[in-house]
């Protein structure tokens, strides 16, 4: 099967890669740099890369020739376009956060019925249901109802927290236990989510390209654990060990200051704490029925997901604490 994959060179679309490859698909990526200005090795070995821009549309009637599946994978976590252009065009747009990828969804399912595909796969993230959604969390569910709307055959996954080495949020939250000798517990650490192994979301999406009497509405990948963040804060501390006390401020929220300070002891940019935290306003809980149970899938437990994604972190990338 001839498979387009956005983001190929991203966490989820890397990952994705050699697990279609395996199953003999014929892969090729979609990104808005050339071949010469990715890093080396950071293309799968046999994709072929289509080069285009989702915002303008230009590239992607090419980029979507012969193909079969595509796996649209685009998402910035930028508010507004910074100034080097942004994740989804090569320049800045003038468009706001939310009209650049909603244009960028509209664009790949026009091009995608033009060129025939025959299914569009997307991974968003976890609806709330106490509270409005985030700018980061609503920006997904509207590509979702877009693509929904306008490609035939579309098939939307859901996650919340994805453990896995690559995860922007699972390292996030390993550098905070790592880095602080006392672990704020903030107002937020009392939701609940459902935290999914990598290996999980990764096969749900795999067979998504075949899978046959798909419910036409979005399915949650879930992993079999329901934790508050601050028992997936304990968890992480277990697994590597740390001797961390907790200090209970629950009158403090994920302000604009909590998330910049979280964002300089993680070493990360605050284009992308800043949203993740916004999204920590309730519960985001998975429905019924899950994606891994309509695709007959037995997801991961919490420890097991945590054990193996720190295992594969620390192949290639020590980490302090241990």
């Amino acid at each position: 099967m001839q498979i387009l994959i956005t983001g190929i060179t991203g966490f989820m679309g890397a990952a994705l890669a050699p697990r279609l490859q395996a199953e003999g698909h014929a892969l090729r990526g979609l990104s808005r740099r050339h071949p010469d200005e990715l890093k080396p090795g950071s293309l799968p070995g046999g994709a072929e890369l289509a080069v285009a821009d989702a915002v303008s549309g230009e590239g992607l009637t090419e980029a979507l020739t012969d193909i079969e599946v595509a796996y649209y994978l685009i998402h910035s976590m930028e508010e507004e376009p910074a100034s080097g252009g942004s994740p989804l065009g090569a320049e800045p747009s003038g468009l706001s956060f939310l009209e650049r990828e909603q244009q960028a969804a509209r664009n790949f399912a026009a091009a995608a019925v033009a060129a025939g595909v025959r299914r569009v796969i997307f991974l968003g993230g976890f609806a709330p249901t106490a509270v409005p959604a985030s700018p980061h969390l609503a920006s997904r569910l509207r590509v979702e109802e877009t693509l929904l709307a306008e490609f035939p055959d579309t098939v939307a996954l859901r996650a919340s927290i994805v453990i896995g080495e690559r995860s922007r949020s699972f390292r996030l939250l390993v550098r905070l236990v790592e880095r602080l000798p006392l672990l704020p517990m903030l107002a937020w650490h009392r939701y609940r989510t459902a935290p999914v192994d990598q290996r999980d979301v990764i096969e749900c999406l795999a067979l998504a390209a075949t899978a046959t009497d798909l419910p036409r509405r979005s399915l949650d990948v879930a992993g079999p654990d329901v934790v508050s963040y601050g028992e997936l804060l304990a968890a992480i501390k277990d697994e590597l060990m740390l001797p961390r006390p907790t200090l209970n401020l629950d009158m403090l929220s994920a302000t604009p200051l909590v998330s910049r300070l979280a964002a300089i002891v993680a070493g990360e940019q605050h284009a992308l704490v800043g949203p993740l935290m916004d999204g920590l306003q309730s519960d985001l809980l998975p429905r019924e029925p899950e994606a891994c149970a309509v695709l007959h899938q037995s997801p991961h437990p919490l420890h097991a997901a945590i054990a193996h994604a720190l295992q594969a972190w620390e192949s290639h990338e020590p980490l302090g604490a241990r």
